[in-house]
């Protein structure tokens, strides 16, 4: 796989956003209209975390002792929950670098890289090095995240599916992305 081209066809953040109100606004296709709600919401949600979230000095201090020089690039869709709590997080603190955002959906050879469980689950946060050699990949929440979910999948009648995402969005809102940040910094 060249990840390279993934990274040239990739935008920056502004782009992405720009790019999940056009498909808000003048969907595409039938899924971009059915999922208009879903855009709708991702767009708030980035524009509050990007306003809400401060980098943490400690971590910065972290980040600074590990010598990353590279770039990083994003598997993500606007329309995505975790996405949305995720990427201004990512964006903010690694502004320094260059970050770049692919979508999932646009070519899925790259994303069937990095499948969870089976599943084309985003945002999936790639390391790489000058020569666009993975270092490192993450996603596509944190493991706080994770848990709520498998507590919905092993009794979906008593933590529904509602209370799931209202738990998760939560917890992000609540976190404001310091757990995101942390697990990033432990892989590198």
């Amino acid at each position: 796989m060249d990840i390279k081209q993934f990274w040239d066809s990739a935008v920056s953040y502004t782009e992405y956003l720009r790019d999940a109100g056009e498909r808000l606004g003048n969907p595409k296709n039938t899924q971009e209209a059915d999922y208009a709600e879903y855009y709708r919401l991702g767009i708030q949600r980035m524009n509050r975390m990007w306003d809400k979230y401060l980098p943490n000095s400690e971590q910065v201090e972290t980040f600074a002792k590990k010598k990353f020089n590279g770039k990083i690039l994003i598997i993500s869709e606007a329309w995505c929950g975790d996405a949305s709590q995720v990427i201004p997080v990512v964006v903010k603190f690694f502004e320094q670098f260059e970050v770049r955002i692919t979508y999932r959906d646009q070519e899925p050879s790259l994303i069937d890289n990095y499948l969870t469980n089976g599943g084309k689950s985003i945002p999936i946060v790639i390391f790489l090095d000058e020569e666009f050699n993975e270092i490192a990949h993450w996603g596509p929440r944190p493991k706080h995240g994770t848990e709520l979910l498998e507590k919905h999948k092993a009794n979906p009648e008593e933590f529904t599916r509602d209370q799931f995402y209202v738990e998760l969005q939560t917890y992000y809102a609540k976190n404001r992305g310091f757990d995101t940040i942390e697990e990033l910094l432990e892989l590198l």
